[in-house]
């Protein structure tokens, strides 16, 4: 596996702009986004160290995601770290297929221990292959971060790739439905979380910023991201939690914005998100202590 190291975290925006590029009609003929694209995922790693968490970018995330402002990252914070590595990986010219465009269907996180926002961190990021899905092909990107030697935080983060499926596909790992779960809190989320969420995690997938950049998509407004429910969901656990956990979660269907959902939580763990008023699964999730 072929080691790259980086001086500094990629910039989000250049990286978008050639992955919404790679989307347009002809662009496979373009010389910087076409030629070069692999039918593999390619056997690379992405490697950034000496990582210092700002602790104004923190606070903004905190309020974003209703995590109470202190000086320990929440549990899905190095996501966003990291996130930068991973766009970088799918934006690579041997990368298969454009990065917008695929869906985010499964994410575990897992905290060795708390992190303080005084440590330094080194992520090291890179992606599995391809495998069979039934709703098309899935890979999944697995990042760790480090204090020193340590490691102390771990995260496999699954994506779809849509199209011809196979029957025999390995789908995404087993998360079992909340629905039955009783709900403890209703949540408003207004038409500009998507933005909001974008301007703190730097993720600007038009997909989330803005009803018309969606319809490109084919979603008829912008759809929160998947990360904020996930650290929402956490943020709502958050006195249940112990210094150290693994999280999963699988998302169902994507939020609407602006949008009514409820929250649910039982004795073990065990959460899930769902549309107020037609009961549409949004997220289902589980704590392992």
């Amino acid at each position: 596996m072929a080691d790259r190291e980086l001086r500094s975290s990629p910039s989000m925006l250049p990286m978008f702009a050639r992955a919404g590029a790679a989307m347009l009609p002809g662009a496979s003929r373009l010389p910087l986004i076409g030629p070069g694209r692999s039918r593999e995922i390619p056997d690379l790693t992405l490697v950034l160290g000496d990582v210092e968490v700002d602790r104004d970018r923190l606070a903004s995330y905190d309020r974003v995601c209703g995590f109470s402002l202190r000086d320990v990252l929440p549990a899905t914070y190095p996501h966003m770290l990291a996130f930068p590595l991973h766009l970088a990986l799918m934006t690579d010219r041997s990368f298969p297929f454009p990065a917008i465009g695929l869906v985010h269907i499964f994410n575990q996180i897992v905290q060795h221990r708390p992190m303080s926002v005084g440590e330094r961190l080194s992520l090291r990021v890179w992606a599995t292959p391809l495998q069979s899905h039934p709703r098309g092909r899935q890979f999944s990107i697995h990042t760790e971060a480090r204090v020193g030697d340590e490691l102390v935080w771990e995260e496999v983060s699954t994506n779809l790739r849509r199209g011809s499926g196979s029957s025999a596909g390995a789908g995404s790992p087993e998360v079992p439905s909340a629905e039955q779960l009783p709900a403890s809190a209703t949540w408003t989320l207004p038409g500009d979380l998507g933005r909001r969420y974008g301007s703190v995690s730097g993720d600007l997938n038009p997909i989330h910023v803005h009803p018309v950049s969606a319809r490109l998509f084919g979603f008829r407004s912008a759809i929160a991201h998947g990360m904020w429910t996930k650290a929402r969901c956490l943020a709502a656990l958050d006195a249940r939690l112990p210094a150290a956990f693994t999280v999963q979660v699988a998302f169902r269907r994507p939020i609407l914005l602006p949008a009514t959902v409820v929250f649910a939580e039982g004795d073990d763990l065990r959460f899930g998100v769902r549309d107020a008023q037609r009961g549409t699964p949004h997220l289902d999730g589980f704590v392992t202590l």
